[in-house]
């Protein structure tokens, strides 16, 4: 299975990822942004706009880029009042130094950085940030642990929980060698939740990239594991309960 199969499995699922996919912590979008010299933003593979929304929240100036067609459109849907272009972080549609912060929601890791490093360090001011966010689970809690060893590395991957996002993520930035554009990388985690019952958080786990390549009867045979874990457990059985989550920020400045 290829990145790049991955990457495009998003747009037949748009409705459904704008739908179940959380948004993010605001502290966590203020801390990617606290270093960086202004609130002009760039949210770069933007998807159906979730980032782009918690920016608008915090009073971020922003532009969307999404590479998907499907994506683009259920985020012009969603927030008309946000400037929403066709692009890729390989061809970021911007001009030089045209903003001050560079985000990506759940979407760093698909990024060919060693082309995508110098279209972001260019439309980046001196002295930008470029940050990844991702929305992670907090295996700590133990059914959400238990969740995870049901559901299968499809469905809750590496930079999905907390006891490993950290390790999935940490390099994603290099900061030395012929492509690094940017200093040495931060990491830090803050709290999040989203509600969800059973059945929507079935749903959610449907979008993941994983879940949407998968071929129909394997999928299905996942998606009845996970709904029969959900509804054995008392936390999760009866009614909506709150997900455990944080949303882990790896963030740079612009060298």
């Amino acid at each position: 299975m290829t990145d790049q199969m991955l990457r495009s499995s998003f747009g037949a699922a748009a409705t459904a990822y704008a739908e179940h996919r959380p948004d993010y912590a605001q502290a966590a979008v203020r801390w990617a942004l606290e270093p960086a010299p202004g609130l002009r933003v760039l949210d770069l593979g933007a998807g159906t706009g979730k980032l782009s929304a918690t920016l608008a929240a915090v009073g971020a100036d922003v532009v969307a880029v999404e590479p998907d067609p499907a994506m683009l459109a259920e985020l012009r849907r969603a927030m008309p009042t946000v400037r929403a272009l066709p692009g890729s972080a390989e061809a970021i549609p911007l001009p030089d130094g045209s903003v001050d912060a560079v985000l990506a929601g759940n979407a760093l890791h698909w990024f060919d950085m060693a082309v995508a490093g110098a279209e972001i360090a260019r439309v980046l001011a001196p002295g930008g940030v470029l940050a990844g966010l991702w929305n992670i689970m907090d295996d700590r809690v133990d059914w959400v642990a238990g969740l995870e060893r049901v559901s299968g590395s499809a469905a809750i991957g590496p930079r999905d929980t907390l006891s490993s996002w950290r390790a999935a993520t940490a390099e994603l930035l290099p900061s030395n060698g012929p492509v690094a554009r940017f200093g040495s990388s931060e990491q830090g985690e803050f709290p999040h939740g989203q509600r969800r019952t059973a059945d929507s958080l079935v749903a959610t786990l449907a979008t993941r990239a994983g879940m949407l390549v998968m071929p129909d009867p394997e999928r299905e045979a996942t998606l009845d594991r996970i709904r029969a874990f959900l509804g054995s457990g008392p936390e999760t059985a009866h009614g909506e309960f709150t997900l455990p989550m944080l949303t882990g920020v790896l963030r740079a400045r612009r060298r």
